[in-house]
């Protein structure tokens, strides 16, 4: 663990069962949605106190597991996070945006769940710019996810744990049709 902690920003890889494995090539498209959602909750989040991080953040979600995240939330409130290093302070909120191969959709909607579950996540969040859905699971008292809101198209003002967010699914996957017409 403390190896993948320490390893170069420019070498890519989360570690499952203590071995270095490769992470998906995110497009443009995975790329698009990312930057959407990391400048909406870096807007709503503002002067509320809490912390957007990026997909180069390492977190240890298990003595053998390390992941990379799209995008993690801290809400307003956190304390002990590390300003170097590997974190093992669950986020409040996680983002995977799903790539299109079936290997790294399986990745986000089974592994990394019962991962992040595990580890303490509260709301983790399954973007799939193909599906052109967003689903908002939160963790249950069991410890496993339910799901708390589906969106496959308009906007939704009440996002859970996210009070004052709204989240327009239609304004992202324009977004993706503006890229994919070329214009």
């Amino acid at each position: 663990m403390a190896q993948w902690g320490a390893m170069p920003e420019d070498e890519s890889g989360e570690l499952v069962d203590g071995r270095l494995v490769e992470e998906e090539m995110p497009d443009l498209i995975h790329e698009l949605v990312v930057s959407w959602l990391n400048a909406l909750l870096h807007v709503w989040i503002g002067g509320r106190g809490g912390f957007v991080f990026g997909s180069e953040a390492k977190f240890v979600v298990s003595a053998k597991r390390g992941r990379k995240p799209d995008l993690s939330i801290y809400l307003p409130g956190v304390k002990g996070l590390p300003a170097r290093g590997p974190v093992r302070v669950p986020p409040d909120i996680v983002i995977e945006v799903v790539s299109p191969t079936p290997r790294d959709g399986r990745r986000d909607r089974v592994e990394k769940a019962d991962e992040y579950a595990a580890f303490g996540v509260h709301y983790y969040w399954i973007v799939d710019p193909a599906q052109r859905t967003i689903e908002i699971l939160e963790r249950g008292k069991t410890g496993k996810y339910i799901r708390a809101l589906s969106l496959l198209g308009g906007s939704s003002n009440r996002v859970p744990g996210c009070a004052g967010l709204i989240l327009d699914a239609d304004a992202v996957w324009r977004e993706v049709d503006r890229l994919l017409s070329g214009r």
